[in-house]
């Protein structure tokens, strides 16, 4: 039985191949999941543009060491199982390689679910490494399974860097400043802020072809073009940037100066002008801090537990579907061919912002 991949050039992400690989028999404890769907987003972009230096590309190595398998969100089903806990046709949520299977060494299972402990996994983050037992989990939603692909790990992202910055009293700003308010981490951000901080500004940085766009979410108490930053007030402000543009994060902080009060790095979607988070000169204001999700995850929880937790975040993400209801028209796509063409287009900006792209291989 072989299984089918997408092998992408690390060091040319345009250059991506469908493969066939043979699956080997499973050992004791394991367990093989049928990938039954997952969403492209620009997520998976940074996941590519940062892959060697936040160990993306070793979740799910490829045969070649000069390419990779992306990491993708969504939804399997169990169809064989060597764990006496797991029942074949059980159906997980969770991170998942762009391909047609997946084998798994479950641990530490529950009700709600199990980690993967497969050795070449366990030095990455266990955010990455949890599956979630659809049975039991209280985000599930059937009907909305395409939105959680799309949307879910990304809201999560923009979760917690509202909690962060709240928690640090937004260090002193009264507005905050997204860029690639388009993507959906950034919306994910600024509904968290809206439900959570709304005596906090929120202002979305976008190309002047998305500015409808943004505007049309309602997530944001001003939109304004990349080209048009000059305009913005200088009023005491937090910067959290998702470009990944050297220039721009460059122009943010000449722009507000000592009236920037917090700059976060997040996420590379502006491929053409990626550099190493904007750290390539020395800037004005605060020293740009690199926001690692997975870390503040593993907080979070810590902190909540993972009841509570799971409680806020499902309340929070609860509101933000109702926010974003109707801003993007979902495209399912068969087949892992699709899956590459997407990522591929994606790497070269021609997927529009509006659109939510899913893959059932």
């Amino acid at each position: 039985m072989n299984a089918a991949q997408v092998h992408v050039r690390k060091s040319a992400l345009t250059d991506a191949v469908l493969a066939e690989v043979p699956l080997a028999p499973l050992g004791d404890g394991e367990v093989r999941l049928g990938i039954e769907s997952f969403s492209v987003t620009a997520n998976n972009v940074t996941y590519a543009v940062v892959g060697d230096g936040f160990k993306y590309w070793d979740f799910f190595p490829a045969p070649d060491p000069a390419l990779g398998i992306l990491p993708m969100w969504g939804h399997a089903r169990v169809i064989e199982s060597h764990h006496p806990d797991i029942a074949v046709g059980e159906r997980v949520y969770g991170y998942l390689p762009m391909a047609s299977h997946l084998d798994v060494l479950p641990g530490r299972v529950s009700a709600g679910g199990f980690m993967d402990m497969a050795a070449h996994r366990q030095p990455m983050s266990p955010v990455y490494n949890s599956y979630t037992r659809l049975a039991a989990d209280p985000e599930h939603d059937p009907a909305r399974e395409a939105e959680r692909m799309i949307f879910g790990p990304l809201f999560r992202t923009g979760f917690l860097i509202e909690y962060f910055l709240r928690g640090q009293d937004w260090f002193g700003a009264e507005q905050l400043i997204v860029t690639s308010a388009s993507s959906k981490t950034a919306m994910g951000l600024a509904s968290a802020a809206r439900q959570s901080s709304p005596g906090i500004k929120r202002i979305g940085l976008t190309s002047k072809g998305n500015v409808a766009f943004v505007e049309a979410s309602g997530l944001y108490d001003a939109v304004v073009a990349y080209d048009d930053l000059a305009s913005l007030a200088t009023a005491p402000s937090v910067s959290v940037d998702f470009a990944g543009n050297a220039d721009l994060l460059a122009r943010i902080h000449h722009h507000f100066g000592d009236a920037l009060t917090q700059s976060v790095l997040v996420g590379a979607t502006h491929i053409e002008a990626r550099s190493v988070f904007g750290k390539n000169e020395p800037l004005p204001g605060p020293k740009p801090q690199l926001f690692f999700a997975p870390d503040h995850a593993v907080a979070f929880f810590k902190a909540h537990g993972a009841e509570e937790g799971g409680k806020l975040v499902a309340a929070a993400w609860r509101e933000f579907l109702r926010a974003a209801e109707g801003s993007i028209a979902i495209e399912r796509h068969a087949g892992l061919d699709a899956a590459r063409a997407v990522f591929t287009r994606m790497v070269a900006g021609q997927i529009d912002p509006a659109k939510g792209i899913v893959i059932e291989p």
